[in-house]
């Protein structure tokens, strides 16, 4: 199952992840948007740091997950790892809204 979502950060910038969930977890994490990294090569190792997540992680836990992964000479502008959670977990919440859809549960809009 792949899944989208994007986030604006408040005073921020914008940004998108593409997921797949398989067996329960995160695969294929993919991170864009309007923001700048530095060095570049931040962006995969946050992709790493999604990559493999359950479907149960907290906001924070993945926001954790991502601090841990980044060297300190890392610099994010228009975004925190905060935000990247939060736009994780709301592409995370869909995956879990379509499954309880296709197990005939009523869903809430």
């Amino acid at each position: 199952m792949r899944k989208h979502a994007e986030y604006k950060m408040p005073g921020g910038k914008l940004v998108v992840v593409d997921i797949a969930i398989d067996q329960g977890q995160l695969r294929d994490v993919a991170i864009s948007g309007d923001f700048f990294l530095e060095p570049d090569t931040a962006l995969t190792a946050i992709n790493s740091a999604l990559n493999g997540q359950p479907l149960t992680a907290s906001m924070a836990e993945l926001a954790a997950a991502v601090a841990r992964k980044l060297p300190d000479e890392v610099r994010m502008y228009g975004i925190d790892a905060d935000a990247i959670a939060m736009v994780v977990r709301r592409a995370m919440d869909q995956a879990e809204q379509a499954d309880g859809a296709g197990s005939g549960m009523a869903m809430e809009e």
